[in-house]
């Protein structure tokens, strides 16, 4: 996040911490938070830090919502990400999906390894899901960690935005929502000359009747240039500051109550790893384990 010096409320930036002042914030219902994002192209009118530049603000919406006990450690973003969809387009930066997932294990167990059990991982990238799917549920499985995953994309619009059901559907990159956030939290950094309507694949799909889409019931695997050659997706047009404004609003109430809701997750009503140690398979461990253990695939 940019500012860390001045997180608000309860939230304290893991970086800035000494080892030992972090070691005294370790309690039972502390949550560490772990955004992840991406650096890859948004089509000609948005920047390549577009999906960290929507998580951090977000995010930090949400920060000033949350009461001041108890803590919340704020862990620096992880971008670049998997983001092999938009690799044709230059600027883009991305990991392959082991080598992410692998830094993802590698992180929750150094959350593990601290004394925290509750960790939040707030992604702004879609195509980071899957692999933090997959890392989630290890996570849980070989560390013990109540691993809450929130996605930007999933969240709740607020009602009235005024966003046509085409937009909502086939506004996947770079369309009204992200533009109208991005004019919102960085109006600076969007090329308004450069906005305008960026049709889907998905449209053509649809008026001829097809099942299969770029998401839904029947999704398909694209790449960006497949929606359109530009590499956005959706109506930018649309796009509002206002917008938004109550977008960011809306998901930043959202988050904060996600976040009171991992503090006050029951951790007993989850089940021991340790009483199957036969599922867990042979490479299991928990945060005491020796350093050597890593993701072998």
């Amino acid at each position: 996040m940019t500012d860390t010096a001045n997180l608000p409320g309860a939230a304290r930036a893991w970086s800035t911490l000494t080892s030992s002042e972090l070691a005294d914030l370790c309690r039972p219902d502390t949550v560490a938070i772990l955004p992840t994002a991406a650096i890859e192209q948004h089509g000609s009118h948005l920047p390549l830090s577009t999906d960290v530049d929507i998580g951090e603000g977000v995010l930090a919406a949400a920060l000033h919502r949350v009461s001041s006990e108890p803590p919340l450690l704020l862990l620096p973003t992880l971008a670049p990400a998997a983001s092999p969809e938009h690799t044709s387009h230059p600027g883009t930066l991305s990991l392959d999906p082991d080598t992410f997932e692998r830094t993802l294990l590698d992180v929750g167990h150094s959350v593990a390894r601290a004394g925290i059990r509750r960790l939040v991982v707030f992604n702004s990238h879609g195509g980071n899901r899957a692999t933090i799917d997959t890392a989630a549920l290890r996570l849980r499985r070989r560390f013990g960690l109540l691993v809450v995953k929130v996605h930007t994309f999933r969240l709740t619009l607020p009602e009235g935005v005024g966003l046509p059901q085409r937009e909502l559907r086939h506004g996947l990159h770079g369309g009204a929502v992200e533009t109208a956030i991005m004019l919102h939290l960085h109006p600076d950094r969007v090329r308004a000359a450069e906005v305008r309507d960026f049709p889907s694949l998905g449209l053509d799909l649809e008026a001829g009747g097809s099942r299969i889409a770029p998401e839904g019931a029947a999704a398909f695997a694209w790449l960006a240039e497949d929606l359109h050659p530009s590499g956005a997706t959706g109506d930018a047009s649309c796009a509002t500051a206002d917008m938004g404004e109550r977008i960011v609003t809306a998901w930043a109430g959202e988050v904060a109550e996600i976040l009171e809701d991992t503090r006050g997750f029951p951790l007993d009503r989850l089940a021991d790893p340790d009483a199957d140690p036969d599922a867990r398979g042979p490479d299991a461990r928990r945060p005491g384990a020796a350093e050597s253990d890593r993701t072998g695939r």
